[in-house]
């Protein structure tokens, strides 16, 4: 639980209005930043109210990474009442931006039934918009849904990918599923398992 052009003006006095203009706008972004940084900090720090107080103004602008934390907060009950539907409502926000973070937490949200209806299938979607940005939490329990045929055919090939993948960015738990995995897979499963992990490229943000 992230600005535009404007035209050339003809005369000097509005070539000034525009530069203040700019200066001003880049005071609120420099602004915004402080108050994601300061936001982060407090929840660091456990100050949940302080940070929910500081993250969520930047999130009803359509700040992503504010809009996580207050899902996150709203999930966890961390500095206001605990709030399923409040959570994924934030999530969602987040993920209409791409943010993969927010991908991973509504997938979790699907597999648990926590603020909207279980759903494996929904996990999966989400689960793999993160993976594929990246996101190690996100590649190991895509693995493990593929490992047991949970809201996707089950498939050791694509299991022993994901694992790989997370076990790379040192998730030793995925390295030991990737070695479970591997012993139902023939050598060739393994090796085409090795192959697509070895090729696969993360992607932006969708």
């Amino acid at each position: 639980m992230r600005r535009g052009t404007r035209r050339k003006e003809p005369c000097m006095c509005r070539k000034l209005v525009w530069f203040i203009m700019v200066l001003l706008s880049l005071s609120v972004v420099s602004a915004a930043c402080a108050g994601l940084s300061e936001g982060a900090a407090a929840y660091g720090k456990g100050e949940y109210s302080r940070a929910y107080t500081e993250l969520k103004p930047l999130a009803e602008q359509g700040d992503a990474e504010a809009q996580w934390y207050l899902g996150v907060m709203c999930h966890d009950g961390q500095g206001v009442s605990q709030d399923y539907a409040e959570a994924v409502k934030w999530f969602r926000k987040a993920v209409e931006q791409g943010y993969a973070k927010a991908q991973y937490n509504l997938g979790v949200m699907y597999r648990r039934g926590h603020g909207v209806q279980q759903d494996n299938a929904e996990a999966v979607k989400w689960y793999r918009k993160a993976a594929e940005q990246g996101l190690t939490d996100a590649q190991f329990n895509l693995g493990v849904m593929y490992a047991e045929g949970q809201g996707i055919e089950r498939d050791f090939v694509q299991a022993h990918m994901w694992f790989d993948l997370a076990a790379a960015s040192g998730d030793s738990s995925a390295a030991k599923n990737r070695e479970i995995v591997a012993a139902g897979m023939s050598p060739s499963q393994v090796a085409e398992a090795q192959h697509l992990a070895r090729e696969w490229k993360p992607k932006g943000r969708n």
